[in-house]
């Protein structure tokens, strides 16, 4: 029987090695926590988003450059097939009307230990506290509680992640290894990343507040998400829609009335106020809430009547200092190049390695993307592990 060795236990990793274990492969997954699929368990707890039902072309136009890369993968698993992927486990799944798809649970602990379930049915072995160390002439290297330890396997997948949430088990430590071995990488950078804003004190009383009903713009990029206002700057999946932008230094600009036209605004603005304040006013002629009403004052004081006020409010800039910091960050950018793996995701330079996941350099925003990429990617690398193997 041909052996695999999968290094790493998020989502990619998990396929990875149940595609292998179903074609018939002897597989050991590796794993340097104390528990598998940490990150992943995390991603559940605000509610797991595992893909969105959308079209191919919309769905694929998420992944930006990297979408000609992904095509085949997704293709050949994407959202139809994480969904039933989902189903065969027992999961009952739901479609919100956003068109992402959540398990009924709405956290990712049910779904994690029916796919364990699955592979220790199929013979796969789990080793956890064994650190990859890299390689040597006899095969994949670790430090485990028992000493340094050597797996020989006839391929091997790496599903390590990316460089963000290290406490969970993606702390990006691989990448010198990889680099150091011959493979062509990139630097990660935060992707899914919240803002760093320098606030004054009079917007204290807003940090925690969801501001809804926006639009927010960053060069080419559009979103109309939530954002969360906090005492560090602002978080939430309308910004993180737009940090491969801003991660550029883009400018941020903010819509607080995406429903109203400029001019519809104006007109309201008409309206006498009299004795009013102008957040008594701005309440009551526009309906904006304290917070939105906060946001203007803050990058802009004082405000200007009239047709500026209206301007302002339909583009609104918003001055940050910097992504947060890459630890912070739900997801990153950077890892293997495409150069450095054929279409089968085997690394170019090590034939019978393959890569799936974060750790290859492709970007998407939230919102079913990263979930569905990792188990397309896992799938893709774990099919062509098992020919590869079977040969």
């Amino acid at each position: 029987m041909s052996s695999a060795l999968v290094v790493g236990t998020g989502p990619a990793g998990l396929m990875a090695a149940e595609v292998m274990a179903q074609a018939g492969l002897s597989v050991v997954m590796a794993e340097h926590k104390p528990s598998v699929a940490r990150k992943f368990l995390m991603a559940g707890k605000s509610g797991l988003n595992l893909t969105k039902d959308e079209k191919d072309a919309d769905f694929l136009r998420a992944y930006g450059t990297a979408a000609p890369w992904l095509v085949p993968m997704i293709d050949a698993f994407g959202p139809a097939e994480v969904m039933a992927w989902a189903e065969d486990l027992g999961q009952d799944i739901f479609t919100g009307t956003t068109k992402r798809v959540f398990p009924k649970a709405m956290k990712a602990s049910p779904l994690l230990r029916a796919a364990l379930a699955r592979l220790d049915t199929l013979g796969v072995e789990r080793k956890t506290r064994w650190r990859w160390t890299g390689w040597d002439t006899e095969g994949v290297t670790f430090d485990t509680p028992d000493g340094p330890q050597v797996i020989t396997a006839d391929v091997t997948i790496f599903a390590l992640g990316g460089g963000s949430w290290a406490r969970l088990g993606s702390d990006g430590a691989w990448l010198d290894l990889f680099a150091k071995d011959g493979h062509a990488t990139a630097p990660f950078a935060p992707s899914n990343s919240g803002l760093h804003v320098k606030w004054s004190d009079h917007m204290a009383r807003h940090f925690g507040t969801p501001v809804k009903n926006i639009a927010l713009k960053a060069d080419d990029l559009t979103s109309r998400g939530e954002i969360i206002l906090t005492a560090k700057g602002i978080e939430g999946g309308g910004i993180y829609e737009l940090t491969s932008a801003l991660r550029d230094g883009a400018k941020l600009h903010v819509d607080l009335l995406p429903d109203l036209t400029q001019t519809a605004i104006a007109t309201r603005l008409k309206r006498p106020r009299g004795k009013a304040s102008m957040g008594t006013y701005l309440r009551k002629a526009l309906k904006l809430d304290p917070a939105k009403i906060g946001l203007l004052n803050e990058c802009r004081r004082p405000l200007p009547d009239g047709v500026e006020l209206a301007a302002l409010i339909k583009a609104l800039p918003v001055s940050y200092t910097s992504l947060a910091p890459l630890d912070q960050a739900i997801s990153t950018v950077g890892g293997v190049t495409r150069d450095a793996v054929n279409t089968e995701l085997m690394l170019r330079a090590r034939p019978g390695t393959f890569v799936a996941g974060e750790m290859l350099d492709w970007d998407a925003p939230t919102g079913g993307y990263l979930i569905t990429a990792c188990l397309g990617t896992g799938a893709w690398a774990g099919k062509a592990a098992a020919r590869y193997a079977q040969r």
